[in-house]
């Protein structure tokens, strides 16, 4: 009953969310899981031709990033990325 009692649901975290996925994204950190490097997303490679967006390690050309729009939705996969590291907020 202990675990039940401290469990919320997502809603929980939308604040946390929103705080992270408003800042620049090309300056977070994605690592990847095929070759272990650690780049900033504006340093990877990026596939825009496609229905859909992947983001590519540049060093061993894993997928790290996979995003898709369709009826107003927005989907985000990371296939082969173990992490993606945002910086606290800044006041501009």
């Amino acid at each position: 009953m202990e675990g039940e009692a401290l469990r919320l649901d997502g809603n929980a975290i939308a604040g946390t969310l929103g705080e992270m996925f408003v800042q620049e994204m090309t300056e977070a950190r994605i690592a990847c899981k095929g070759c272990g490097n650690v780049e900033p997303v504006g340093a990877e490679h990026a596939y825009v031709q496609a229905p859909g967006i992947v983001l590519r390690c540049s060093h061993c050309d894993e997928a790290l990033l996979v995003m898709t729009r369709t009826a107003g939705r927005h989907r985000i996969w990371f296939p082969r990325s173990h992490w993606l590291e945002m910086g606290e907020p800044t006041d501009s």
